[in-house]
């Protein structure tokens, strides 16, 4: 690098704190409004910078990157998941891409459990009766939910976050079961008293609650699809923090409009930020609760990724392998 400080360009509004440690140590050029940049400006944006520091609604696919100039040798990711970059045209370009593992597990677990409790109980359904006048006074049979001890869950894809969900069920007595790329150390099945499945359709068979948490790559697109959505039971709560690419969303919502799921809490959607109007009406009826990825939106986690960011950065800078490197073998 040159004797001039690195020219680092973040692509949104993140924390006062982190902002002001990068003006410190970069040339760093922010996002003040905080306006999502269109693909041009994102592209001129990589015209002129070191390293760029995108963030989920910047889409850096290989054509893009095809144009991206000599001087940039860095994409510092604003989060965990790097499915919106094109990490092998990277590679081939010479751009190492960094992430932000780790610091968003227990927000995004709170979430998930969240989840399930608003729709298992009808929490929002119950609030907006409050709000919209609708509630008359106590009745025995009235806004009756589904109790959660006892229930069996299962996790598609038992990683940081879905170990850290499975913590947080266990205290609430449910059963936990799991689906993953490769089985857990029995270590950590012993302690979360969990029971293993090799085969995603046997587990997701005999569910009550089925939590999506493995993150969106080639192979787990649609990884819920029309047919594995079926095997569910019309008794079963479907919830998803993960990436709205891993279900087949058209399906899951015929399937919601047919009644054959009690129900389902979704923070990601498969074309966010646009939400199906059905899945809006469906969310009226109370069976289904819509949050607007919000998942990992903590004060405090925010800021751990921001600075996760900023230890890449200088990392880089400095002449080094930053610790969250992303290779294609990880994917």
């Amino acid at each position: 690098m040159n004797k001039q400080r690195p020219r680092v360009i973040v692509t949104r509004k993140l924390p006062d704190v982190v902002e002001t440690r990068m003006r410190e140590l970069f040339d760093a050029q922010l996002n003040v409004d905080d306006r999502p940049m269109s693909r041009d400006e994102l592209l001129n944006a990589m015209q002129h910078s070191d390293a760029i520091v995108p963030t989920i609604t910047d889409r850096i696919d290989g054509e893009m990157l095809n144009f991206a100039p000599s001087r940039l040798k860095l994409i510092a990711n604003f989060g965990n998941g790097v499915d919106h970059i094109d990490v092998a045209a990277a590679l081939q370009r010479g751009i190492t891409v960094t992430n932000t593992p780790g610091v968003l597990t227990e927000d995004t677990a709170d979430m998930t459990m969240a989840l399930i409790l608003a729709v298992a109980r009808r929490i929002v359904e119950g609030a907006n009766a409050v709000t919209q006048g609708d509630w008359s006074g106590w009745a025995p049979t009235w806004m009756l939910g589904s109790r959660i001890t006892g229930k069996r869950l299962g996790i598609v894809g038992m990683g940081r976050i879905g170990q850290a969900l499975a913590r947080r069920a266990r205290s609430f007595g449910l059963s936990i079961h799991y689906h993953n790329r490769r089985r857990v150390a029995a270590n950590i099945e012993e302690q979360l008293e969990a029971t293993y499945w090799d085969s995603l359709d046997q587990m997701l068979a005999r569910m009550d609650i089925v939590s999506v948490n493995c993150p969106h790559t080639p192979a787990t697109y649609h990884l819920l699809s029309a047919r594995r959505l079926k095997l569910l039971r019309p008794t079963t709560i479907l919830v998803n923090t993960a990436r709205g690419e891993v279900i087949d969303e058209t399906a899951l919502i015929r399937m919601l409009e047919t009644k054959e799921i009690a129900g389902a809490g979704l923070d990601v959607f498969e074309h966010e930020p646009a939400v199906p109007p059905k899945l809006m009406r469906l969310a009226k009826s109370g069976r289904v609760t819509l949050l607007p990825h919000m998942g990992s939106s903590t004060t405090e986690g925010r800021v751990d990724m921001g600075e996760k960011v900023i230890i890449n950065l200088k990392t880089f800078m400095d002449g080094h392998t930053p610790p969250d490197r992303v290779l294609p073998h990880m994917l």
